[in-house]
């Protein structure tokens, strides 16, 4: 009885790898019709075109290489630290020939918030510049979005990530 899996029907979250050439897209939203093995979504697809740009500069290794050709509900979020391309996805997929996956509420409205809020662009603002003003004040900008998240889950990752990237300042108690 607790083995027993998700069934896939409307109102489910999921997470689709799409292929875009060479690596993939990131397609996660919520299911708004099943039809045998087709399923209509509505959410986002996201192009992390800045991960592409720096493995394509060299500036990258075999992990991000991984999470490009291999996207997970996992490892995905740090193909989003970097300038992402994204736009509202409304299609169908195919269960046989896609690989979709079931995803929480919770990882769902993580992601969904992470592109809403632009992060990736404010995290790549900091990453990109050189020590100085200009990039204290990008950390500034980022700190003052963190404070002002108001999902305590986003809030948690993007304080974990911060934190990996070594970009936050002394550690900020309301996050």
């Amino acid at each position: 009885m607790l083995d027993k899996k998700p069934i896939m029907k409307e109102g489910i979250y999921i997470f689709a790898p799409k292929s875009n050439g060479e690596y993939k897209n990131i397609v996660f939203g919520v299911v708004t019709g099943v039809d045998g093995n087709r399923i209509g979504v509505n959410g986002l697809i996201v192009d992390p075109v800045g991960l592409k740009n720096k493995i394509e500069q060299g500036k990258a290794g075999i992990r991000s290489i991984e999470i490009l050709t291999n996207p997970t509900p996992e490892n995905c979020i740090f193909a989003l630290i970097y300038r992402v391309k994204y736009e509202n996805f409304t299609d169908v997929l195919d269960l046989k020939s896609d690989r979709v996956e079931i995803i929480s509420p919770r990882a769902y409205a993580v992601l969904e918030g992470w592109i809403r809020e632009s992060i990736p662009e404010l995290i790549n603002n900091v990453l990109s510049l050189s020590p100085g003003s200009e990039r204290n004040q990008a950390r500034r900008a980022l700190q003052n979005k963190g404070d002002t998240l108001t999902d305590k889950n986003l809030k948690k990752n993007l304080y974990s990530i911060c934190r990996s990237l070594k970009i936050l300042a002394p550690p900020n108690k309301n996050w």
